[in-house]
């Protein structure tokens, strides 16, 4: 039996739904915004039926219609939304929730259709879940978060990596810092047939220049000053396996020359050697400069351009797949909660919807850190605007930073509004100061007897910030 939840002006309308339909559907019937919103935010129903007049529901009046719809299809993406007009005038409606997945029914109507459409939404569900489950197949049950991305983009990418990954071919990752370019090697790594052999990762861009030729195909004794004994480099440890070459663009001349030889003949020399060293290697590379423009300019060589560009891989910057950034977060707090003990469950919708429109110049990066900082310092169940810097959602969700309440009298308002100030600018500097007191009372220009009594008041622990700037330089 399918469970269906109907938000409507017009209960009447489906008294005998569930008797017409043989037992095929339960429904559940609310005729308040609020208690509808609350429902389909809390339970996994089949299908949302839900009437434009009921829109938006009460507590989304900050936003419109279609910004409603939009957000529930974000809250719940596995429950198809079946939209009724008791009205006659269409609006922008049919359109709309096409591009949401759903479907639209405008009066007249009976409920024979409204079965029809529910039964349509219900085999394009299954058919959409069937797809989804041959494509998770393919990946290992511990890379399904990192796959499981909504953003056709990212859709396609993932599609394209079941491809290359199992073949040998060379594979150049490119894009902005911060987007998880090693995260994406090593999922490839671990998806061919070389998942039991090592996997190398190299920061080109981290080892000096003159350690650079020496570190990734090894020396011989004496070669050099200093080697007192032959080293094994990079290329040789991975052999058998993957070698992923991070800011492949920072390599030397030198170095490029030799990287080519191996993509060419699976062979090198140790530095200081002349016995050819054969390796049965797959290169991984990655960079988030233009290569092809440092080719053009001569600041790297073609022929080695065009070895590595067999397979290129773009990964676009967090920004323009806000639908990972819920994703990302869900995963990060589950794996946060067993390692510091607590029990977060999520984040506010409305910090959310600020994290989902900032930019994010430091990308998945960033998100990481600022999201273990909000852990770290958080005392309740659920992320909220207290535990993420100021300017991060100030601009989105003024109303979460100072929210104001209209049922208090002005007097308890403003005094409610001073302390959630207060409790917050402590936040922010004590994890400024990791937990040191005499640092914070100095910047608050307050004694540090104030400070401990205000802490104490809002039960703020100078331990709980110790760490809190440290944990997050990994």
């Amino acid at each position: 039996m399918k469970e269906l939840l109907v938000i409507t002006s017009f209960p009447q309308d489906f008294t005998n739904f569930d008797k017409d339909f043989g037992g095929q559907y339960h429904l559940t019937l609310v005729d308040d915004p609020s208690l509808g919103y609350q429902k389909f935010s809390e339970r996994g129903y089949d299908i949302g039926l839900i009437d434009v007049e009921m829109l938006p529901l009460k507590n989304l009046e900050h936003l419109t219609r279609e910004e409603t719809l939009k957000h529930l299809r974000e809250l719940r993406p596995e429950v198809p939304i079946l939209l009724l007009n008791h009205s006659k005038t269409d609006e922008e409606w049919p359109t709309l929730i096409s591009q949401l997945n759903g479907a639209y029914l405008s009066a007249p109507f009976t409920m024979s259709e409204v079965k029809v459409l529910c039964d349509r939404l219900l085999n394009e569900q299954l058919r959409s879940a069937e797809i989804k489950y041959l494509r998770d197949q393919f990946w290992d049950p511990d890379s399904l978060p990192l796959v499981s991305s909504q953003n056709p983009k990212m859709v396609q990418i993932f599609e394209n990596l079941k491809s290359v990954a199992p073949t040998r071919s060379t594979v150049l990752i490119l894009g902005e810092t911060g987007v998880g370019k090693s995260a994406f090697a090593r999922l490839i790594h671990e998806h061919s047939n070389r998942k039991n052999k090592p996997f190398i990762h190299v920061h080109c861009g981290a080892i000096t220049e003159t350690l650079l030729e020496s570190e990734l195909f090894g020396h011989e004794k004496g070669s050099f000053t200093g080697a007192i004994k032959r080293k094994l480099g990079k290329f040789e440890l991975a052999n058998g396996g993957t070698i992923f070459l991070d800011e492949v663009s920072t390599l030397t001349k030198s170095a490029q020359v030799k990287l080519l030889q191996v993509l060419q003949n699976n062979c090198f020399q140790r530095v200081g050697g002349e016995t050819e060293v054969k390796v049965d290697i797959r290169v991984i590379a990655a960079t988030n400069d233009d290569l092809e423009g440092l080719a053009n300019e001569g600041e790297f060589r073609k022929d080695l351009f065009y070895r590595l560009n067999v397979f290129p891989v773009h990964i676009p910057p967090l920004r323009d797949r806000p639908e990972d950034v819920e994703r990302i977060i869900a995963e990060l707090i589950q794996q946060m909660n067993p390692i510091h003990g607590k029990s977060v469950r999520g984040v506010q919708q409305d910090v959310l919807a600020a994290l989902k429109s900032y930019p994010w110049p430091g990308n998945v990066r960033e998100l990481e850190n600022l999201v273990e900082r909000a852990f770290i310092i958080e005392k309740s169940d659920k992320l909220c605007a207290e535990s993420f810097p100021t300017d991060l959602v100030a601009d989105q969700t003024p109303a979460a930073l100072l929210p104001l309440n209209i049922k208090l009298p002005l007097a308890e308002a403003r005094l409610q509004m001073i302390e959630d100030f207060e409790r917050q600018y402590l936040k922010e500097l004590l994890v400024q100061t990791q937990g040191k007191i005499n640092q914070a009372a100095e910047l608050a220009g307050i004694g540090v007897r104030q400070l401990n009594k205000l802490m104490n008041k809002y039960k703020l622990d100078k331990k709980d910030f110790k760490d809190s700037q440290n944990s997050l330089s990994h």
